[in-house]
């Protein structure tokens, strides 16, 4: 079968109907797990026929990255989304619970799709890009953050780097692997000190 040549959408409609193939691939993504979603599942959630979204993808692979680079954010990174112009030294300790809960309350994913993705992302050299940017990204953006607001510790790039690992390890304790001996809220009290403590240390 002669594939149809990928094109890049111009007039809205057709913007409009690539932008609902990529929110359908993302959806069924996170409902079903990669490897139980096809594109002719995506076609038919998105309310478009499989030709259409091979004229503006190549597989659902392709899809999926898309997806990755519109969506995921606010599932794997939305720390950020904690309001932070008021952020001192001394209520390090509150924003950094909020970016907790705030992580925790967007994890969406089934448990499934995230143990498929955190696969891929071993495994897929883009996926595993796309991971390795945001969280460098999210680092720099956060030491440009506390740089202005007068953190001056030393490796403070790196303490946040740490800092960024810790809480996302806390998150999927507590959304995916729910060890039921661990007191959860105890822990992330430890956490918070931890990284308050790490980030003051001049």
């Amino acid at each position: 079968m002669n594939r149809i040549e990928i094109r890049e959408p111009i007039q809205k409609r057709s913007i409009e109907k690539k932008e609902k193939i990529i929110k359908s691939g993302f959806e069924l993504i996170c409902q079903k797990g990669y490897y139980n979603t096809n594109t002719a599942q995506i076609a038919k959630n998105a309310g478009v026929s499989t030709g259409i979204v091979y004229s503006y993808f190549k597989d659902k692979h392709d899809i999926f990255i898309e997806s990755l680079e519109k969506y995921a954010d606010h599932i794997f990174y939305p720390m950020l989304n904690v309001p932070i112009n008021n952020l001192k030294e001394e209520n390090i300790e509150t924003i950094i619970q909020k970016m907790i809960y705030n992580f925790i309350e967007n994890h969406k994913l089934s448990q499934s799709a995230h143990e498929e993705i955190m696969a891929m992302a071993h495994s897929d050299k883009e996926v595993a890009y796309y991971f390795y940017k945001r969280e460098m990204d999210m680092t720099i953006k956060l030491y440009e953050i506390l740089s202005q607001k007068g953190f001056q510790s030393e490796n403070l790039m790196e303490k946040i780097h740490i800092s960024i690992g810790l809480i996302d390890n806390i998150c999927h304790e507590i959304v995916y692997h729910k060890h039921e001996t661990l007191d959860y809220d105890a822990m992330i009290n430890i956490v918070v000190t931890t990284i308050s403590d790490l980030l003051k240390n001049k």
